[in-house]
């Protein structure tokens, strides 16, 4: 299996360098890396960026010395065991797949022929035997042409694995849609989110591979959407599960499966290059791109007012060298009206001021007019005959690119006047879920209503701004990112709503707030992406470059791939344990009432974790590393006290499988507890070693999370199995002799010890 191959071509005209750098690995090793340049006349080949031109020019310059000429030599052998590494890579992947066998076979002898004749090459410049410098060039081209096909082969394989990990988890989510018990929908979640965490490493890889700008923006945004989904996809199930006759919790659930779906699809389309999922074109109307049903033409460049004034001064400016023709002057005309058809979406826009719209208006009618006039003077020139531009057309192009220009400015313009309301209408929409929530927990129907249609109204306005940011953003991928923002509130924006009036029919229900706290969570994602794409497009057209946020405590993307990783994991095993206590909760059982210790210290646990696990994308409350250390310590602290709970209960369950199960797992957790005690406290000095740590904190801290979610499991099983009562946690608040408070939190057992002290502090009643 490849890593991180990449493979960069330069053909040049001429006597140029081809340029050509492919960095190998396997996961069985190393890797190796093999550059080079080759030259017609020189050839540049070596695994350690050195060169063979000695090789080529060395009978030009008879006082070569020995010791150049066995330096000669060791580049071909370096160059032949470089191939030879990297072809058994090749052989090893044809082995596993039988559709490409024969074809990478082939690719790999004409290497390892390739890399041998170099070797030969290079041995004969030793003994001053090479006459012809062009076997030098031949074996070079030989090599890179099939070193090329090697590489295009394996990249083969790596779409069909990314693919079939697509489906696997597309297969998921249907059985996760179909369950009808919570029994059923942790287990399905489980293998959910194993299958999630290996689409993600691959996509992940796949991103950073692309060369194109557009595709890795909508693969990101893929991810995206995929990643912020999963815990929608947890607490709406689980709403509908809890309340199956509901229909907003219904619709809530589904929105989720679909919008995760067209986000697969997407990466289908993104990884196949265009091609779209033939199954997703049969299952649905919408498209992966928009769902809304729009074709795959409307996510080009050329459909934004940007792009289509790009083209159209483009055009503009090929006149001066091809004059009017017949089909120019018709192309030019249907250009600039596309132009003036989209700028319709700034003057129709409800929040464009009169004076900006009676602007645009203006400035259309003037590109008109200066068009007309380039137009008359290319019949001019056609009448004459004339076969070069004369400074009367050179003065009708330049008019007419300033009116272009002048349109192109204060289209922006008109974007930027509405992009500075933004903060208000995001403080105003974050208000109002605050009160949507509150009004739903009082179940007051009538005031829902008349709040959600405010909602909506803010919900439109942030659209609009999105849908002119898109218009004017300059490059693919702030384009890609200004849409999948408007797309993504469209879709999850209502469902704050729907979440509400859930609550506002079972307002004692905890999975139904559990549910709307989800969704006011990913509005507040929205509005955060929302925010920092028109920040980027408004500092692009000003002609600066968008300053990427970077988190300073993290290493930079390509180091934090793994960390990001494990911390995904760590997630999914959190929403699982969140998922199996919410379930035992759920099932009313007397010996599992909500206030068991365990229960208590699991979601303790829980929360912890989750907030690490945001500290690996840069969000939440842990804003260094010293943050993470510190919660890390406490999350192994609470694992310890978790333990000791458990470990006197174990004494009650009677022997049996569950009993062995139980204390298998339990006895793990001291190991891990301690390892995670180890990591954290040991000093690290520098940059690379404290990413290092991070790494290692994450890891660690999701095996331990890992062992507590089977040992929590287990209890359940035990106490529901044998009807055994669960520790109990009970709160108090207690005041010392001279009435200093202390809040805390003790076990029956130790509260009965503390009443059979002479000298205990009382609790009071609260």
């Amino acid at each position: 299996m490849f890593l991180g191959v990449s493979l960069v071509l330069d053909w040049p005209a001429e006597d140029a360098g081809i340029s050509v750098r492919i960095p190998v690995g396997s996961t069985e090793g190393p890797g190796f890396l093999y550059e080079g340049t080759f030259r017609p006349s020189m050839s540049n080949l070596s695994p350690t960026g050195g060169h063979i031109s000695t090789l080529v020019t060395h009978r030009e310059r008879p006082l070569c010395s020995e010791r150049s000429l066995r330096a000669v030599a060791r580049v071909g052998q370096a160059v032949n065991l470089a191939v030879e590494r990297f072809v058994t890579v090749g052989e090893t992947i044809a082995d596993d797949n039988p559709e490409i066998k024969a074809d990478m076979y082939e690719a790999c002898k004409e290497a390892r022929a390739a890399g041998s004749a170099i070797e030969k090459l290079c041995e004969a410049a030793l003994e001053d035997s090479l006459t012809d410098r062009g076997a030098v060039v031949r074996a070079a081209r030989c090599l890179l042409g099939s070193v090329t096909r090697v590489l295009l082969l394996a990249d083969v394989v790596v779409v069909k694995q990314l693919l079939l990990a697509k489906d696997k988890v597309a297969r998921s989510l249907g059985r996760l849609e179909s369950v009808t018990n919570f029994t059923e929908f942790v287990k399905a979640f489980s293998q959910f989110g194993a299958e999630m965490v290996e689409l993600a490493h691959l996509t992940g890889d796949r991103q950073n591979d692309m060369k194109d700008e557009r595709r890795r923006a909508q693969m990101a945004a893929a991810r995206q959407v995929l990643e912020r989904s999963t815990m929608m996809l947890l607490t709406s199930s689980k709403t509908c599960l809890r309340h199956p006759d509901c229909p907003s919790a219904r619709e809530n659930r589904d929105t989720v499966f679909c919008q995760m779906r067209r986000a697969m699809d997407l990466i289908h389309y993104v990884v196949k290059d265009g091609v779209l999922d033939s199954a997703a074109q049969l299952g649905q109307t919408g498209s992966p791109i928009d769902p809304q049903g729009s074709s795959q033409e409307d996510w080009d460049a050329s459909r934004t007012v940007s792009g289509a004034l790009k083209h159209f001064e483009d055009m503009v400016e090929m006149t001066r060298l091809t004059l009017l023709g017949p089909g120019c002057k018709e192309r030019l005309t249907t250009s600039l009206d596309t132009i003036v058809e989209r700028t319709q979406d700034f003057t129709d826009s409800a929040y464009t001021s009169h004076e900006h719209r009676e602007n645009i208006l203006l400035l259309c009618d003037r590109a008109k007019l200066e068009l007309n006039q380039l137009l008359r003077v290319g019949v001019s020139l056609e009448q004459c005959e004339g076969n070069s531009p004369t400074s009367e057309m050179e003065n009708a192009v330049l008019g007419l690119l300033h009116a272009t220009r002048d349109l192109k400015q204060q289209l922006q313009q008109t974007t930027i006047e509405q992009a500075n309301d933004l903060p208000s209408v995001v403080r105003a929409g974050h208000d109002m879920v605050n009160v949507i929530r509150n009004i739903a927990l009082a179940t007051d129907t009538e005031r829902l209503e008349q709040c959600a249609d405010r909602f909506h109204e803010y919900i439109e306005h942030i659209l609009e701004v999105c849908k002119l940011l898109r218009h004017i953003a300059p490059t693919d991928n702030l384009q890609v990112s200004a849409k999948y923002t408007e797309i993504n509130l469209r879709i999850y924006g209502p469902q704050v709503v729907t979440a509400a009036h859930t609550l506002s029919l079972h307002p004692t229900s905890k999975i139904a707030k559990e549910n709307l706290e989800v969704f006011a969570d990913m509005w507040q994602a929205l509005m955060s992406d929302v925010t920092a794409v028109s920040k980027d497009v408004v500092e692009a057209c000003r002609g600066r470059v968008p300053d990427k946020q970077v988190y300073m405590s993290l290493p930079r993307p390509g180091e934090q791939a793994k960390i990001a990783k494990a911390g995904l994991e760590m997630k999914l095993i959190t929403s699982e344990m969140d998922a199996e206590t919410e379930k035992w909760q759920e099932s009313g059982s007397a010996a599992l009432e909500e206030n068991n210790d365990i229960v208590k210290r699991a979601k303790n646990m829980s929360s912890m974790a989750f907030s690490m696990y945001q500290f690996t994308r840069g969000e939440g409350a842990l804003k260094t590393t010293q943050d993470l250390f510190t919660q890390a310590e406490y999350f192994a602290e609470e694992a310890n006290r978790l333990y000791k709970v458990v470990r006197q209960f174990s004494y009650q369950v009677p022997g049996s499988t569950h009993k062995k199960e139980l204390l298998e797992n339990l006895d793990r957790v001291p190991t891990y507890v301690q390892q995670l005690q180890f990591t954290v406290k040991n000093p690290t000095v520098g940059k690379a070693a404290t990413f290092t740590k991070v790494d290692n904190v994450i890891q660690e801290t999701k095996s331990l999370m890992d062992v507590i979610s089977k040992v929590v499991t287990t209890c359940f099983m035990c106490a529901t199995k044998f009807t055994l009562c669960l520790p109990q946690r009970v709160e108090f608040n207690c005041w010392s002799l001279d009435e200093t408070h202390i809040p805390g939190i003790l076990s029956p057992q130790a509260l009965q010890r503390l009443g059979r002290s002479q000298h205990a502090t009382l609790p009071r009643a609260k």
